[in-house]
Formats: C-alpha cells, sequence, structure tokens
C-alpha cells in the first residue's frame, strides 16, 4: 500500500490475541516506520470471540459481548476464518491433482485429459515410444511431451548411476 500510494487503514484488526498483535506491530511499526492502531480479537478455550483487545500493552476493551459491535466483530473473524479455510483447501486440492504434465509447457488441459484417457496414468504414459504419442497427439507435441517426461528422466537415471 505504501509502495502504490493507496491510502493506510485507520486500524488493523489482528484475528487473535496479544501474540499475533505483537507480530503485527513488529512488521508495521519496525519494518514499515507506520503508525496504524492495532486491535486483537481473543478467543476463549471454546474458539468463541471473547474479547477485544487495543494498544501496546494490549488492554481488554469493555465491551458487552451482546453488543452489535462485538458481534459485527465476531462475525467479521468468523468470515475471515472461513476464507483461510476456504483458500487452504483450494490450494491443497490443486496440489493433489497436479501431475508431471502440468509443468510442461505447451501442454494444455485438454491435451493433458486426452493423455490420461488414453493411457490411464502418467507412469503408462512415460512408458510409451514417441511413435505411440505422436498418435494420440501429433508429431510436435509428443516430442515435448516425450523430451520432458521420458527423455529427460533418462538422462536423470544416467547422471544418477555416475
Amino acid at each position: 500500500m505504501v509502495n502504490e500510494g493507496t491510502p493506510l487503514p485507520n486500524l488493523i484488526i489482528a484475528d487473535g490475541g496479544a501474540g499475533q498483535m505483537e507480530v503485527i506491530r513488529q512488521v508495521v511499526e519496525d519494518e514499515l516506520h507506520l503508525s496504524i492502531p492495532i486491535a486483537g480479537l481473543a478467543k476463549d478455550d471454546r474458539h468463541r470471540t471473547n474479547e477485544l483487545l487495543f494498544g501496546f500493552p494490549p488492554l481488554v476493551i469493555g465491551m458487552s459481548k451482546d453488543s452489535q459491535v462485538f458481534r459485527l466483530l465476531g462475525h467479521i473473524q468468523d468470515e475471515v476464518h472461513r476464507f483461510a479455510i476456504t483458500f487452504h483447501r483450494d490450494k491443497r486440492s490443486k496440489r493433489q491433482t497436479h501431475s508431471a504434465l502440468d509443468d510442461i509447457n505447451g501442454i494444455g488441459e485438454k491435451t493433458k485429459e486426452l493423455l490420461i484417457k488414453t493411457f490411464k496414468s502418467i507412469k503408462r504414459i512415460k512408458e510409451q515410444p514417441i511413435e505411440e504419442l505422436e498418435k494420440v497427439v501429433g508429431p510436435s507435441k509428443a516430442k515435448i511431451i516425450f523430451d520432458a517426461l521420458i527423455a529427460n528422466n533418462d538422462n536423470k537415471e544416467v547422471t544418477q548411476d555416475k
């Protein structure tokens, strides 16, 4: 935000208590040399928003847990958690469906699907002579795949044997 010249926030609300607030303070004040107030939303042992902290050292801000402001802060915290969990699940899911074909420049999703549909696995694709790959994806893509998966693996095995 500083480099982009966009307005800085008037307040940073940490999803956590004193520990998280201190880490944020170190970055904001010590590294970025900014002065932005920091608050923290601490949770109780049942993982429910319990208190609002502010300042250094953090002080508990007296606020009724039934107040609309406190409930709003709790909803914000819940939404942040939902977003983070969804983000990490999506990231993990993409990692689990990643294959060696994804790392080959010039090989798109349709070609990848066609190869898997035809040969059933990356292992079987690697076992194919280039002529078999050419029958499925054509000579130019077959060469790219062969060079990336098969020829490079042969070189690596030779290097490892030395």
